[in-house]
């Protein structure tokens, strides 16, 4: 069975996928090109140091991932599309924010947009989306 923060990723990405025209992919690499409906890609991200409790041993993790929300650029209003797929993953993200009771809690915060370049590719407009995974385990690893 995988741990418990590999069922979390695994369940955030799921959520992810429902995002209604969207690309959905996990730590992949910025492609040349990117589909009509934009594309998302979850990157893992770091689970820091957890709080400990004692008595039974219980790991509390505020996992930071991220969330980049990426569109092609031409379109008539770069900005606007952006906007609708930024808006259409925290909708997504606010449907079940226990990831199916795996976490405590899911948050997230606001959208640091930047144009990305790509030697040899059309122009891409993204954000990154910082997403805070509240959780317990009984193991560090498990």
């Amino acid at each position: 069975m995988p741990s418990i923060r590999e069922q979390i990723l695994a369940a955030l990405l799921a959520r992810l996928e429902t995002v209604p025209g969207a690309t959905v992919k996990r730590e992949a690499p910025l492609p040349e090109t990117v589909p009509a409906g934009g594309l998302i890609i979850l990157r893992d991200g770091d689970p820091g140091d957890p709080e400990v409790l004692l008595s039974p041993v219980t790991y509390l993790w505020e996992h930071q991932t991220e969330v980049e929300v990426i569109i092609q650029r031409g379109q008539d209003n770069d900005s606007a599309a952006l906007d609708a797929l930024l808006m259409a993953v925290g909708n997504t993200l606010a449907v079940d924010r226990s990831l199916g009771g795996l976490a405590e809690w899911l948050e997230w915060g606001a959208p640091k947009t930047s144009g990305l370049a790509i030697d040899g590719a059309a122009a891409l407009r993204g954000a990154t989306v910082p997403v805070t995974i509240h959780y317990g385990s009984s193991d560090p690893l498990g």
